[in-house]
């Protein structure tokens, strides 16, 4: 018990400092206190909800790592991936530290608030405007969002994984002295979701392909590189994912099975998505559950977010998005491509609306940081402001 109340009083510390190692200014700097302080709440409410609730995979990830042995932990680090690896990440802290679900919350929490310190400064570092609807600036309130927070403080992939894109897209803004932090979120993201790592590298060799501001060779060295690391991760892909071979076939047979299997395994907010056509499995994996799918009071909450994002997304549509793309900096075009590779091939493998928020999280920052770039473009050309 003692060792829990140090190690969560480091944490805590850890979370109001965090932000100085990223050099932010003192505005900056208080509002990111806030947002870890907010961030800590869904920590908190996440722990009380999966205590209630039971059965939940953090809880699975926390107590069966307490069962492992110092060679079973190495054994399932150099064979397997995804939840076997929790259970080693979980080894140190869980088994040998004995410390607390609570403890471990808190810990998690902490690795998700730093993936949301990386997304804020690539959006303070790369939006020139921060654009005003009504009272509100849309930066920072946009990354208020419950569910981003809710699914980023958990003890599970989904918090890896978010704290790796950001980490990833963020050390990539000076790949030259953080090529260390990118190839460690890789891995990180490698052992976890393989192909989470594969979309990275697919993500960001396509924006690199297409940025004009590097040099030729550069950019075909870069693209080289990152399509090199997708094809060796790529075998992993497929056996992690059980594809048997890189086809359009054998994807569609996957997506069906795994539809099917969540559709039963959750049916309280399964949706059967198999019928639907592309755009329609997109639209439900993005901004789902709507109004109409309200079946308790954190879907009515992800509904009313939803509708905002919905409307958010709208706003950019109608706004030449395409040309805004073009214009975008590489690490927003990055995290764009991230979003739709992602949203295409989950939204076709979900059948389960719980599911597909969850796994949505790690994509969302991608479409909230290119609305934000696309306000600030608009409102500068509208008021034909000349800024860097």
């Amino acid at each position: 018990m003692a060792i829990d109340i140090i190690i969560i009083f480091i944490i805590l510390i850890l979370g109001f400092k965090f932000p100085l190692l990223i050099k932010f200014n003192k505005k900056n700097y208080n509002q990111l206190k806030w947002l870890w302080l907010y961030h800590l709440l869904f920590g908190f409410i996440y722990y009380y909800y999966v205590s209630a609730q039971g059965g939940s995979d953090s809880l699975k990830y926390w107590d069966e790592a307490k069962d492992l042995t110092g060679d079973m932990a190495l054994q399932l680090l150099f064979e397997k991936h995804g939840t076997s690896i929790m259970y080693v990440l979980n080894y140190i802290p869980s088994n040998l530290m004995n410390l607390s679900f609570f403890t471990g919350t808190i810990l998690y929490c902490f690795i998700g608030y730093m993936g949301f310190v990386y997304f804020y400064k690539i959006a303070f570092d790369l939006i020139p405007y921060n654009y005003k609807m009504g009272p509100i600036y849309l930066f920072p309130s946009i990354f208020y969002l419950p569910n981003l927070h809710f699914w980023s403080s958990a003890i599970g992939k989904d918090t890896l994984l978010f704290f790796c894109v950001g980490l990833f897209a963020y050390s990539l803004m000076k790949l030259d002295k953080r090529i260390i932090h990118v190839l460690f979120s890789l891995l990180l993201a490698y052992l976890v979701r393989p192909h989470i790592a594969l979309f990275l590298l697919l993500s960001f060799s396509m924006a690199y392909l297409m940025n004009n501001k590097i040099a030729s060779y550069k950019r075909i060295i870069l693209f080289g590189l990152m399509l090199a690391g997708g094809v060796v991760m790529l075998p992993s892909v497929l056996e992690y994912t059980k594809i048997e071979e890189l086809s359009v076939q054998s994807y569609e047979s996957f997506s069906e099975t795994k539809v099917k299997n969540l559709s039963r395994a959750h049916t309280g907010s399964s949706v059967d998505v198999s019928s639907y056509p592309l755009p329609l499995k997109i639209f439900t994996f993005l901004y789902r559950p709507t109004f109409i799918d309200i079946q308790s009071v954190t879907a009515l909450l992800a509904a009313i977010e939803n509708f905002l994002l919905l409307i958010l997304s709208i706003i950019v549509l109608c706004r030449k998005p395409i040309k805004t793309f073009k214009a975008a900096p590489l690490i927003i075009k990055g995290l764009v491509f991230f979003l739709m590779i992602g949203t295409v091939a989950f939204s076709m493998s979900l059948g389960n609306l719980g599911i597909m928020l969850r796994m949505r999280n790690m994509f969302l920052p991608g479409m909230l940081i290119f609305i934000l770039w696309s306000m600030s473009c608009h409102y500068i050309k509208k008021n034909r402001l000349n800024l860097k």
